[in-house]
């Protein structure tokens, strides 16, 4: 099996497959992690066509930047698209801080470039939007970067329309990355119009809402492992849990009809609402890797992406602190 692909962005000559590789499960927030299932996880994604990945300078507070690193010697990075961000990051005391600063922006890319082990990143996004610093001085700084060969294209994730119009006034986006599935379907009203107005790629990251939808989960007593951020997240607390249940029987009776799992259903209902939508599953096992992939090849009827597109919205915010996202 060989992954298809597609073009992020329309005035862009940056190809990826139809299916990305988030890495940031392999270094935070949903337990821990073997480093070496980590690293034959992405081998075996690029054995499967997998040319997209995606991670961050705050990922592990740098970890999994020196993961992938480490699991893309041998020439192995020449055989992808590698993607990551700046501007987020956590002071001593744990607290977020967000940083557009143009000098930020240059101290950011030197120290990723050194962590990758790389020249260059062929898709940089500013992680989240600072609202301390126009963002016309924030995106003339990455263009500056473009111009120096440090980074090939520029991407934004989690910015309002009012932003990504004056970004790609500045200098052209290529992607924009925000969390988009069956229970995350906020970009549907405004930005997937604005972005497909403006010829800007669409990356959606927690494809599989955080493994709710790959019914890795019936009940909240599984996310009680440490390190695992899920066991506070909103959507995940008592109440909400219960509730966005419906969701995932929805998904899993359309499953059942086709003889797929749960995560493929999810991965194509996605897949499936246009070829500028590349989605970003993560995963720091194979064999949940080979059962994502699995879902490129399959197409569901009319009937069925109807019934899951008529879902209703789940129960509780994507986030317990929802302030670093542009609305």
């Amino acid at each position: 099996m060989t992954l298809s692909t597609r073009t992020l962005g329309r005035d862009s000559s940056l190809e990826v497959s139809m299916q990305g590789f988030g890495c940031m499960g392999m270094s935070q927030s949903y337990g821990t992690a073997d480093r070496a299932e980590s690293i034959a996880t992405v081998h075996r994604a690029i054995d499967l066509g997998v040319t997209f990945f995606d991670t961050a300078n705050i990922y592990g507070a740098g970890h999994n930047e020196e993961l992938l690193k480490e699991a893309l010697a041998g020439g192995k990075r020449d055989q992808i698209v590698l993607a990551t961000k700046f501007s987020i990051w956590r002071n001593s005391e744990g607290q977020m801080t967000i940083n557009g600063r143009p000098d930020y922006v240059r101290k950011c890319i030197d120290q990723s470039l050194q962590r990758l082990g790389t020249d260059h990143v062929d898709l940089y996004y500013q992680h989240r939007i600072d609202p301390g610093t126009p963002i016309e001085e924030t995106v003339g700084a990455l263009g500056e970067l473009v111009e120096e060969g440090k980074i090939r294209h520029i991407g934004l994730s989690e910015a309002a329309p009012e932003t990504i119009r004056r970004a790609h006034a500045t200098h052209p986006i290529t992607a924009l990355q925000s969390e988009y599935s069956l229970w995350t379907r906020d970009p549907e009203a405004e930005i997937l119009p604005l972005v497909r107005e403006l010829g800007i790629g669409f990356v959606a990251y927690s494809p599989l809402g955080r493994g709710f939808l790959a019914g890795r989960f019936r009940e909240r007593a599984a996310l009680e492992s440490e390190g695992d951020f899920r066991a506070s997240n909103p959507r995940f607390t008592e109440g909400n849990f219960e509730s966005n249940l419906r969701i995932l029987d929805e998904v899993e009776a359309v499953a059942g009809e086709i003889g797929a799992t749960p995560a493929q259903v999810a991965l194509a209902w996605l897949l499936a609402q246009g070829d500028d939508i590349a989605p970003i599953p993560g995963t720091k096992r194979v064999e949940r890797l080979e059962e994502n992939a699995a879902a490129d090849s399959l197409e569901l009827s009319e009937a069925q992406l109807e019934r899951l597109s008529s879902i209703g919205p789940a129960a509780g915010d994507r986030y317990a602190d929802m302030s670093p996202i542009e609305r």
